[in-house]
């Protein structure tokens, strides 16, 4: 659930098919996400999970994996 959500996300953000975003995909060589992208990102994921993303893991965070295994341990 938590994955196919931040597809979604991923989609709308960064205009990708939800079908080519994997766990490995990385934000910053697969999708060329730079930093501005990247707040963004965190805050539709704090939007769309009720959760907040505090700025030192959010730095951790390099793939779609890393951000699911954030949420899924939040929620």
């Amino acid at each position: 659930m938590v994955f196919e959500k931040v597809k979604k996300i991923l989609n709308e953000q960064f205009d990708v098919d939800e079908d080519e975003i994997t766990m490995d995909t990385s934000f910053a060589d697969d999708l060329e996400a730079d930093s501005l992208d990247l707040v963004d990102l965190v805050m539709a994921v704090e939007d769309a999970f009720e959760i907040e993303v505090d700025d030192d893991a959010s730095k951790e965070i390099a793939t779609v994996g890393d951000l699911v295994s954030y949420v899924e341990e939040r929620i």
